[in-house]
């Protein structure tokens, strides 16, 4: 901060004239007690500082200070229940916060400044930025990041996802992205490359060597806890997390990624090359080419192959989705063979279906043919839905159903009414009436229906008498028609009106 002249007299004043010390003139005035040290320096003073107070820990720093050097990763916890054994009394936290002075500061480290030739090495690493939803699927967004060690050419690919699959696919569009092959690729010990590890004893992931010797590259991971040693694929990653990912908005991932081709040809290679700040990265790449190593005739095959089983219902469970198979593959063991665009589902050799590839969750993929012919398989069985529901609702409906088949009744229409009769009129008032048509020997819906219309009848209310006013009354009299004969002697009788 800038130390004004009115800040430098107060701190003067207080010092000289009240003593203060360095602690209560730094919390009057709202300044860091090193501001006013320098002031009081400054002016050819020495501060007044205060004696420390003795603390309850000072007898034991000796032992401390020689467990430390003994064991110099002893976690504080453990050395407060040793000093506790010894008589000290104090309490753990303040005894964390001493001690945490005294323990051994591992020393600075010096570092090489590593250089490669062009078209020697590459660096390769997988970067995390957060989650993307896709529907209801909330999927890590993953970016493969590798970097030409020379011209810091970067390659730079988002996935769903960094199993191993994905590794292998950052591998293969970076190779023919740039044409070319370096011949050493260093990584980390991450298990998409390295398996297991023993000082220089290395297993690789068998996946890995395969493609290794498919393009004919070394891989080279590098020692444990010795991130500098891929500093470039590390540096890289920042850069693009700072100069690229910060504040961009994409629609999907396939926007995502045209986004970083765009920014990876564009501003990413104009910038200065580290290696020879008067070449841009472009011109550095351009340059490093021609020292890259030829691509094979082939890609490598890089499909995720996963064994599934078929249950009862034709659709096989793949990456949180379900897959329709015709309904003659149920109950068997099948092969899934998937891209990023693309399902098939294999029984060995037989391509059984094709699907698009859903990144949703718990979506089923249906192929229309599929259900069309397990709906044509399924036609018998489900005539006899409707029955199985009948006999599951009221079991002596079977008894009506068998009656009406001795008599040669349709069963099928049979059942579709007594099953309409069941839903109006519910389970309870159901049963009686097909006891009531069973018990008068007609098995048909239509001795049930007038059961049915018995109990409503049964359940009105009689009428009730009701005292109405005498104009009302008089409206409801009954008239007595009278004989019309009379009417007819007045036009003639029965022989005038024939003749």
């Amino acid at each position: 901060m800038t130390i004004t002249p009115d800040l430098t007299a107060q701190i003067l004043r207080y010092h000289h004239a009240e003593r203060w010390p360095v602690g209560t003139i730094s919390s009057q005035l709202s300044v860091h007690r090193e501001t006013v040290m320098r002031v009081l320096t400054q002016a050819g003073v020495a501060p007044i500082v205060q004696a420390p107070r003795p603390s309850a820990v000072t007898p034991y720093l000796p032992f401390i200070e020689q467990t430390f050097k003994q064991f110099p990763n002893l976690t504080a916890s453990r050395l407060y229940a040793m000093v506790v054994e010894r008589g000290y009394g104090g309490r753990p936290d303040h005894f964390r916060h001493v001690i945490a002075r005294h323990r051994p500061r591992p020393t600075t480290q010096a570092y090489l400044r590593l250089r490669t030739l062009p078209g020697e090495q590459c660096q390769c690493d997988w970067g995390h930025f957060g989650h993307i939803q896709v529907g209801q699927a909330k999927r890590p967004l993953m970016a493969f990041v590798m970097v030409l060690s020379w011209s810091r050419r970067i390659f730079l690919r988002f996935f769903l996802g960094a199993h191993m699959e994905n590794f292998l696919r950052g591998h293969v569009q970076a190779f023919e992205s740039w044409g070319s092959v370096p011949r050493v690729t260093l990584y980390d010990n991450l298990k998409s490359a390295v398996l297991e590890r023993k000082g220089h004893a290395i297993r690789f992931n068998p996946t890995l060597l395969a493609l290794c010797a498919h393009y004919r590259f070394e891989p080279r991971p590098v020692q444990q806890a010795r991130g500098n040693q891929k500093g470039r694929v590390e540096r890289s990653i920042r850069y693009i997390r700072d100069n690229f990912f910060a504040a961009r908005t994409f629609t999907d991932i396939d926007d995502l990624n045209a986004q970083a081709d765009a920014w990876v040809a564009g501003a990413s290679s104009q910038r200065p090359c580290p290696e020879d700040t008067k070449l841009s990265v472009q011109q550095a790449y351009e340059l490093e080419l021609p020292q890259l190593m030829e691509l094979p005739a082939n890609p490598f095959e890089c499909d995720e192959l996963r064994a599934v089983s078929a249950g009862k219902t034709p659709y096989v469970r793949f990456d949180l989705n379900d897959y329709s198979i015709p309904h003659t593959h149920v109950q068997r063991s099948l092969t899934v063979h998937a891209d990023l665009n693309e399902v098939r589902i294999l029984d060995g050799q037989q391509a059984l279906a094709t699907h698009r590839r859903c990144w949703d969750k718990g979506q089923q993929i249906e192929a229309d043919a599929h259900l069309e012919e397990l709906v044509a398989h399924k036609r018998a069985g489900r005539a006899h839905r409707d029955t199985d529901r009948l006999v599951h609702a009221i079991p002596q409906i079977q008894i009506l159903l068998n009656e009406a088949a001795k008599r040669g009744e349709p069963l099928g229409r049979t059942a579709s009414q007594l099953q309409e009769l069941l839903d109006v009129h519910g389970r309870a008032q159901m049963t009686a009436a097909v006891a009531d048509a069973l018990s008068r020997g007609v098995p048909h819906p239509n001795a049930v229906r007038l059961a049915l219309q018995r109990q409503r009848d049964q359940q009105t209310p009689p009428p009730l008498g009701m005292a109405l006013p005498e104009h009302v009354r008089a409206r409801d009299i009954a008239v007595r028609p009278h004989s019309l004969d009379g009417y007819d002697q007045l036009i003639g009788g029965p022989d005038d009106a024939n003749s």
